[in-house]
């Protein structure tokens, strides 16, 4: 299939998400997490109307997705079952279409940056240990992501030896101590056009939280992160539901073949909905079409398009599919 052509000028999108999950009640309120996600979406805009590329541009949305604690990603991941932080995150250049990633990774602030240097390289993912020994080649400082609240979170389902094997929220509790016995779905993604009217897309976690040694999530396989010349998709959610539905990838393929953005969601959607997953994804392509779509509770997910910023904060519960 031969790649679209760039196309000079074209206005810029972008959409970016912090998750999907539980009620946004005792984790700060919509407006809180509005003014993250707003905060971010306006300075990755900026960079795009001053002509970054959409590979720059999801590169550094996720740097500062990753850089928010109260996100499940970088600083403020949660920790699995034997008390550690291993983090995952891929990147996939739509133009090239070419997907890089890492996976389990420690001790580094941004996942990001190990997926966007193994866009150049012949290998291009890596798991734990291939990914701590690039980190050291690359003379990336040790970093240690955890949070007191995190921290607090694993002690106390430490204390019921896991029994209730309830997963980390979404998005950090606001006060420490405060727990949820919600579902962990936290995952962070950016999904870009840029003004030669390439399409990038990138997604990183910290995993569903208490989960056993060696789990891989979706966020840095294709199933999570997809993007070709004409769209991209990022997923959050149930990494085994996301798996399960190879969601990502399977929106992208069906834009590919056809179907207009907002009918590939739609059809995903109702399919995975039709199944009982649990699950968010947002979407743009080479138009500048945006979509959006989600059968859990929230998808904490904002976007530019091209005149005004807006949210998907406050969608009704269940499947909900969207765009503009």
């Amino acid at each position: 299939m031969s790649q679209a052509s760039t196309q000079p000028n074209t206005q810029p999108k972008l959409i970016i998400h912090g998750g999907a999950g539980s009620s946004l009640q005792g984790k700060g309120g919509v407006a809180a997490v509005r003014a993250l996600l707003s905060g971010i979406v306006e300075q990755v805009y900026e960079r795009l109307l001053a002509g970054a590329s959409a590979q720059e541009a999801v590169v550094l949305g996720c740097r500062l997705l990753e850089d928010e604690p109260r996100f499940n990603a970088g600083t403020g991941s949660v920790l699995q079952s034997d008390g550690q932080i291993r983090m995952s995150a891929s990147l996939m250049d739509g133009s090239a279409q070419r997907f890089s990633g890492t996976i389990n990774v420690s001790r580094i602030q941004n996942p990001i940056e190990l997926a966007a240097f193994l866009q150049t390289q012949s290998d291009r993912v890596l798991s734990d240990v291939g990914s701590a020994e690039l980190a050291r080649e690359l003379a990336l400082p040790i970093y240690n992501p955890l949070t007191d609240l995190r921290l607090n979170e694993w002690i106390e389902e430490r204390k019921d030896n896991f029994s209730k094997r309830s997963m980390a929220s979404t998005i950090a509790e606001v006060e420490a101590g405060a727990r949820s016995d919600s579902a962990g779905r936290g995952t962070i993604g950016v999904v870009a056009l840029d003004q030669q009217g390439r399409v990038a897309a990138g997604t990183s976690t910290g995993g569903k939280g208490f989960e056993r040694i060696g789990r891989v999530s979706d966020s840095a396989t294709p199933a999570g992160n997809y993007a070709t010349a004409r769209a991209g998709v990022s997923c959050t959610g149930i990494g085994e539901d996301i798996l399960d539905e190879c969601l990502a990838a399977k929106i992208v393929i069906r834009v590919d073949d056809g179907l207009g953005l907002a009918a590939a969601f739609e059809k995903s959607m109702a399919e995975a909905a039709d199944r009982g997953r649990d699950l968010g994804a947002i979407g743009l392509d080479a138009t500048g079409a945006i979509a959006w779509g989600k059968t859990s509770e929230v998808l904490l997910a904002a976007y530019h398009n091209g005149t005004t910023l807006g949210d998907t904060l406050e969608l009704p519960d269940g499947l909900q599919v969207g765009g503009c």
